[in-house]
């Protein structure tokens, strides 16, 4: 059943339009509004699919009415009534957030395709923000210890704001997660989230791969393609294990950074991107520095917020939790019931020296469920987790 307000000061056009919508289709819900302050009150206490709004009212006029709804709730699509002498005002809403306008009289076919479409978008945007919950909880931090509060701390603290962040922590500590959560907890989060391994791309192409290049630029641009930088416009670029990257390379990062623009490889001309640029290394950029294989300026640029993500090591009491979380995880994903872990278990594996981190943990615990009974016991670990 979809949820439509209906803001007409003239109670004809009122009616009219909710006879039309009413006899279109039996799932529609109509409701009325006289005018803009009484349609922003309903929208505040009700959620609606689509509002109908005109444009000139008394007490509230639909741009005022529009901008007061962009604000509390964007997700509804808003479609702006206008009078032969509003079509300059019904422009002007469209470049403020309105979905579209219809004229008076309303043209049946174009009002009727107007809210099918207005429609479709909502549940395109519900659908999207389900899915971004399902992707989210994917990159979950799981920890209750110190250092793990501590990091969400300054991650709900950092992400609303356009600082740039540094990640630090040795291999298979997370530091992605932490990305992820600084994207989705920002402004910028309804927009794209690019990640590029600097590590995995060979030099000689990790330019074109950031920047893009043009048809020509060298032998296998066959045509114009644009960069990462380009893909993550209003968006978060997350360039991760950034101290592999090649000298050359951080040179136009810097230049990227500093200016907000970027060339494609083989052109001239620049290409302006609005980009929140987060990075991650497990190496020591200061001794990086000190060899010359890192660019000092480059580091002072993306280490305004420093995150340092400990070892698994470094916070055992978060183990545990981490158990239950991949038992949970793993199970789901194979479509088998929750097995559990003795205590004795989870204490022995608290013992244990986890070089490969939270990666290896996952690991062995995956290699557990499949190996062990029902209970995974401390006989298990000796058997199948032993180091």
């Amino acid at each position: 059943m979809s949820r439509i307000l209906i803001i007409e000061d003239e109670a004809s056009i009122r009616r009219v339009l909710t006879k039309i919508l009413s006899e279109e289709n039996e799932t529609y819900q109509v409701d009325e509004a006289e005018d803009g302050s009484v349609g922003y009150e309903k929208i505040s206490q009700n959620d609606y699919d689509l509002v109908l709004c005109d444009i000139k009212m008394p007490k509230m006029d639909g741009v005022e009415l529009l901008q007061a709804v962009k604000k509390i709730k964007p997700e509804i699509p808003v479609v702006m009534i206008s009078g032969h002498g509003d079509m300059e005002t019904a422009i002007q809403t469209m470049r403020l957030g309105a979905f579209d306008y219809i004229s008076k009289p309303p043209d049946l076919n174009r009002l009727l395709n107007t809210v099918r479409n207005a429609l479709d978008k909502k549940q395109l945007v519900v659908e999207n923000k389900i899915l971004k919950k399902i992707v989210s909880k994917n990159y979950e931090i799981i920890g209750e210890s110190e250092a793990i509060s501590h990091i969400k701390l300054m991650i709900d603290k950092v992400a609303k704001t356009e600082a740039r962040v540094l990640i630090t922590g040795p291999n298979g500590t997370g530091k992605e997660l932490v990305a992820h959560q600084l994207h989705e907890k920002s402004e910028r989060a309804n927009f794209p989230l690019i990640e590029v391994n600097c590590a995995a791309i060979p030099s000689e192409l990790i330019e074109s791969e950031l920047f893009g290049h043009v048809k020509g630029a060298f032998t296998s641009a066959i045509k114009d393609r644009a960069g990462k930088f380009e893909a993550a416009d209003k968006g978060t670029l997350f360039l991760d294990e950034i101290g592999d990257m090649s000298m050359s390379a951080q040179a136009k990062v810097l230049r990227a950074l500093q200016e907000n623009v970027v060339t494609r490889v083989g052109a001239d001309k620049d290409i302006k991107v609005d980009v929140r640029v987060i990075a991650a290394t497990n190496k020591d950029l200061k001794k990086e520095i000190e060899k010359g294989r890192f660019r000092e300026d480059l580091y002072h640029r993306l280490a305004v917020i420093l995150i340092k993500v400990p070892g698994l090591n470094e916070r055992r009491d978060d183990i545990p939790l981490l158990i239950e979380h991949f038992t949970d995880k793993i199970a789901a994903e194979q479509g088998i019931a929750p097995k559990s872990f003795s205590d004795e278990a989870i204490k022995l594996l608290q013992e244990y020296d986890w070089t490969g981190n939270i990666r290896e943990l996952r690991n062995i615990v995956e290699r557990l469920i499949i190996l062990s009974g029902n209970e995974i016991s401390e006989t298990d670990i000796h058997l199948f987790a032993s180091k």
